[in-house]
């Protein structure tokens, strides 16, 4: 298991951007993928982006166009920058770490989370 440390949520006005950092506590396998997640009040958690150790990435369509995931050259960092935020993207937002085992993802590690607030 890998520990992982969210950063960087916090409260903001509609239209307002703010950025995630999710930091490991360990190096992961080379062939990895971390990516974000999130839990609406009252609602389950769903997929907001990810990116592999390659460079690809995966975004939910309703942040496409305002959300950019990203991460450090040769760190197990990850960013989301969270541009013309909108009330509908207040969540709690985690951190998950996938390692690619015969050809399939298998989680090894989530982060605590972020509670992220967008007021109207």
């Amino acid at each position: 298991q890998v520990q992982l440390v969210e950063s960087g949520g916090g409260l903001v006005q509609a239209g307002g951007s703010l950025r995630l950092s999710c930091a490991a506590s360990r190096s992961i396998s080379e062939d990895n993928q971390l990516g974000w997640y999130r839990q609406p009040p009252g609602k389950q958690r769903e997929f907001v982006a990810a990116i592999t150790s390659r460079g690809s990435t995966n975004y939910a369509n309703s942040v496409k166009g305002r959300f950019t995931i990203s991460r450090a050259s040769g760190q197990n960092t990850v960013y989301l920058q969270m541009d013309s935020l909108k009330p509908e993207d207040t969540a709690v937002y985690y951190c998950k770490a996938d390692v690619l085992i015969t050809g399939r993802y298998s989680t090894v590690g989530w982060g605590q989370g972020t509670q992220v607030t967008v007021s109207s």
